[in-house]
């Protein structure tokens, strides 16, 4: 039976997995590996704190992912499809793994972020 996410240590193994995936990714890995060049040691821990503070409202995310993806937008245009296929592989990383309340709040940020990201990096390269 699945247990819903509850702590950091949680999040960590999601963010993982799902990293895992798309490091992969036929839509998505590219962007990744080959245009931003992640340097995984450094961005896993990011997305770590980025996910904590939004689950468990805590300030540990010093960031600003707009202007990351803007600036990836720059190097390699993204599409309102790069961003859907992240938030199903998203999901689906959190159906596999994890139920509950925390689980479903974690999908629909999810959600709100891609909406949020998408329309104005997606809407300022069609200007």
């Amino acid at each position: 039976m699945k247990t819903d996410i509850l702590d950091r240590e949680d999040i960590q193994k999601l963010i993982n997995e799902f990293y895992k995936l798309v490091e992969k990714d036929d839509v998505i890995g590219q962007y990744f590996t080959e245009v931003a060049k992640v340097d995984w040691s450094h961005h896993l821990p990011q997305m770590y704190d980025f996910w904590e503070s939004i689950l468990f409202a805590k300030s540990v995310f010093k960031g600003n992912p707009m202007r990351v993806h803007m600036e990836l937008n720059q190097k390699q245009a993204l599409t309102f499809k790069h961003f859907d296929h992240w938030l199903k592989l998203f999901t689906n990383t959190i159906d596999s793994m994890y139920a509950g309340t925390n689980a479903t709040k974690l999908k629909e940020y999810a959600g709100i972020i891609k909406e949020n990201l998408s329309q104005r990096v997606v809407r300022k390269e069609l200007i």
